[in-house]
């Protein structure tokens, strides 16, 4: 009997230590999951049982309850640590702690939405009935095709093929159509990114500029070495300010996107380190910086919540563009980018053409230069908040390639060479989605 409840205790104690050990994740899976579905069902307009069954029938996240309501989401985990999403008129869904106060949330972007009559690109009257003698539309087809085969496996949602600014070749997956918006994970970094070349453009910032010394973003007495990093070292992702974008336990990046109410405040609490010369880190933390950064630009918060929609995401027609904001009111730089997938054409065809749309420079051509340029040990994988093929990372594949890339394979790549723009979403990514055969057997049906 002795060893019966001594072993009785043994299990009791281990269990307790199991649960006290991952107790802390459980804010992080009930958390996703309230903000997932929130988004995923206001935005996107996707059903509770779609995304049940899709995106969050995945290890972890599966064991989350989650309660769909007016306007707001609540999910537990066995009834522990709940969380609630709740979602604004042009904010999105705000995931929120229970301290918040809901009545905060008295702000929202202005927005133009009004359309041009045109067709698409430059409107969304359709599109032109173009053929192209030198685009070998079977094989085009068969490429595309072959991104949705074995769909368990590769879990492609949408693809769309533009040549010389025209669609030739779209595909959606049941329960997406050209309207779904899906959200681009970090494809919204380079977004972000864009607003500082049109700044830039405008006269209005430069890239040498010094935000921690600007700003004293620091908060610390005296001189921080962190006054020497410029806007440049952000937006190569070589700040040598720490960084863990682990998405599989509590991070930095877990605990900013899912805990923190001001998510630019994340990367401020790391440790820093000065390198030299600078060692390239992935960093959401750093696109979220950028995102307050670029908030010090502005005399108003409104001026803030405007600048992205009035300077570019309208004024190239993505209507269905919307960046969520955090509790404070920042947009999430990092992360929380939706679009429809014609919509996120659209952003590739505005750099495929050097900055120029319907006639209008939004940013200098030099801009593409600056981006595509390989940050210092990246092996020539990143520039700035852009992906890179410049050493071949797809072998097979134009190494003028470049393309703003997100969580689970959200894709928009941009071939100058070819004069394409491939947009690709889904639930995986390499290796279970091959981008080097896709992307090669697409160039195929370009003769």
């Amino acid at each position: 009997m002795k060893l019966i409840k001594r072993i009785l205790i043994a299990i009791v104690l281990i269990i307790v230590g199991i649960a006290i050990f991952n107790y802390p994740k459980l804010t992080i899976i009930s958390g996703f999951a309230a903000k997932n579905m929130a988004s995923n069902r206001f935005i996107a307009s996707r059903t509770v049982e779609a995304v049940n069954a899709n995106d969050h029938n995945v290890p972890l996240i599966k064991l989350a309850d989650v309660e769909v309501h007016e306007n707001e989401v609540a999910a537990t985990v066995y009834g522990l640590m709940q969380r609630k999403s709740v979602c604004s008129d042009g904010l999105g869904c705000i995931l929120i702690d229970d301290d918040f106060d809901i009545s905060a949330i008295n702000y929202k972007p202005n927005r133009n939405t009004t359309d041009t009559g045109l067709a698409f690109p430059f409107g969304n009257n359709g599109t032109k009935d173009t053929l192209f003698d030198n685009v070998d539309y079977n094989q085009l087809e068969m490429a595309i095709d072959g991104a949705f085969t074995n769909a368990e496996v590769q879990k492609t949602r949408t693809v769309l093929v533009s040549y010389k600014n025209q669609i030739i070749g779209e595909k959606y997956t049941a329960g997406f159509t050209k309207d779904t918006p899906v959200l681009g994970w970090s494809m919204t970094k380079s977004v972000l990114a864009t607003l500082y070349g049109i700044l830039q453009y405008q006269g209005k910032i430069e890239m040498g500029y010094l935000p921690f010394k600007e700003l004293e973003l620091s908060g610390l007495p005296g001189k921080d070495p962190r006054d020497l990093i410029s806007l440049d070292d952000l937006l190569r992702m070589q700040s040598g300010m720490a960084w863990d974008e682990d998405y599989s336990s509590i991070s930095d990046v877990t605990r900013m996107l899912f805990m923190a109410r001001d998510m630019t405040k994340a990367q401020l609490k790391t440790d820093y380190t000065l390198n030299s010369p600078k060692i390239w880190n992935y960093s959401s933390g750093t696109s979220n910086l950028l995102s307050g950064i670029l908030r010090e630009q502005f005399k108003s918060h409104q001026d803030y919540l405007d600048f992205p929609y009035s300077a570019l995401i309208d004024k190239i027609g993505m209507r269905s563009m919307l960046i969520e904001t955090d509790m404070s009111g920042n947009f999430v730089g990092s992360s929380y980018g939706w679009a429809n997938t014609r919509d996120w054409a659209k952003f590739g065809m505005l750099h495929l053409n050097k900055g120029k749309w319907n006639g209008e420079q939004l940013f200098s051509p030099e801009w593409i230069d600056y981006i595509t340029r390989p940050t210092s040990q990246s092996n020539g994988t990143y520039g700035a908040h852009w992906w890179l093929n410049a050493e071949g990372k797809y072998p097979d594949v134009p190494k003028d390639l470049y393309s703003a890339n997100g969580y689970q394979g959200q894709y928009v790549f941009i071939i100058p060479s070819k004069d394409l723009v491939i947009v690709r979403t889904g639930l995986a990514e390499s290796p279970d989605f091959d981008v080097n055969k896709f992307i090669s057997e697409v160039i195929k049906a370009i003769n």
